[in-house]
């Protein structure tokens, strides 16, 4: 605690020059990470990219200025950085956590590493944004994209009943992979229709033209570590008791996921009472007409901000049941924006101080 104190009063101070890094710099979520910087005016008077030696002296532009991607080394690089967004893998974020953290930034940190850890809050901010106030190790979690936008939805129906159970099948892009996946699914189109041989090297399985049930390694109960994150983390950021049963598929979309999401609540819930819910929730857009074929789909939801939600139905095996599908854009809610939210949450609660 002392630790959080220090950082959030070195915040506080450095409220007029705000220095901010990217780890990660040239992979997927780092370039949407300079791609929402900039679209919602993020205050950054210094920026500093980092990479691995392979991105290291790629030079990227932001605001009309050339950075040039600096390596990722075990020294003073960050002595100056007010906050560091990474997203460059579980292993780097765990080797490097103490370098970014060692002079009082703010790591919000995009991998698995440190998310179910009791001394790093997991936050989404339309969910619990005030846990990123406590952060004794000067880091905070981004969850997993699935449990990101699935509990940005259940977040207005927990306010009308308390959800008990919850039944999800995901329906994941190639983007979750990250840009050599989504490259490689259309690598392998162009193949299958040149008929050459299909390269196959960023997925168990050829993707193209199929589905993989599988998301990540399978676990000795049989669930894949992608499906125990949505159980785990959805607890955490909830802090409820609630029980989640997940299947994780991918699927040969692009980009920006989707979901199929049952859940059981203490007491019904009128479809009517949760599409005004959603309708006035926070980082939510309800498109449900199904008379005029209006649903949530990837082509659609592709590119936004908001978790997009339709088919509400009341669930037909459980009375207390209720029913409903989502998408949202993996690399942008899901990754990138969620985590310059939880940045400008930080700005709003403790810069302005």
């Amino acid at each position: 605690m002392r630790e959080s104190f220090y950082i959030q009063n070195k915040l506080r101070k450095n409220n007029n020059n705000m220095k901010v890094a990217i780890v990660g710099a040239s992979g997927a979520v780092g370039q949407e990470f300079l791609r929402v910087l900039d679209q919602r005016n993020f205050p950054i008077d210094e920026l500093v990219l980092f990479g691995s030696s392979r991105s290291a002296g790629t030079k990227y532009t932001f605001r009309g200025k050339e950075y040039e991607v600096k390596l990722l080394q075990h020294n003073d690089d960050f002595k100056d950085v007010d906050i560091a967004f990474t997203s460059a893998g579980a292993g780097t974020s765990k080797e490097f956590a103490a370098d970014i953290t060692r002079f009082g930034a703010v790591m919000i940190d995009n991998s698995s590493a440190f998310r179910m850890d009791d001394d790093v809050p997991l936050v989404v901010p339309e969910c619990n944004a005030e846990d990123a106030l406590v952060r004794p190790r000067g880091i905070i979690a981004n969850p997993n994209c699935t449990t990101i936008m699935m509990v940005v939805v259940l977040k207005p129906l927990e306010r009308l009943s308390h959800i008990k159970r919850i039944h999800v099948a995901s329906y994941q892009s190639a983007s979750g992979a990250g840009a050599a996946a989504m490259a490689e699914l259309q690598q392998q189109y162009k193949e299958i229709m040149e008929e050459k041989p299909v390269t196959v090297k960023k997925f168990p399985h050829q993707l193209a033209y199929n589905v993989i049930p599988q998301i990540d390694v399978f676990q000795d109960n049989g669930y894949t570590k992608e499906e125990m994150k949505m159980y785990n983390e959805t607890r955490k950021i909830m802090h409820s008791d609630v029980q989640c049963s997940a299947m994780c598929v991918r699927v040969s979309s692009l980009r920006a996921h989707s979901e199929s999401v049952w859940i059981e609540t203490e007491r019904p819930i009128s479809v009517e009472e949760a599409q005004k819910a959603i309708a006035e929730g926070e980082g939510l857009t309800l498109v449900d007409d199904p008379a005029n074929l209006r649903y949530p789909m990837p082509l659609e939801t592709a590119g936004k901000d908001d978790v997009f939600v339709g088919r509400i139905r009341k669930d037909l095996a459980n009375e207390n049941g209720l029913t409903f599908w989502l998408s949202g854009d993996q690399i942008r809610k899901g990754a990138a924006l969620n985590a310059v939210q939880i940045a400008e949450y930080l700005i709003k609660t403790e810069f302005s101080k």
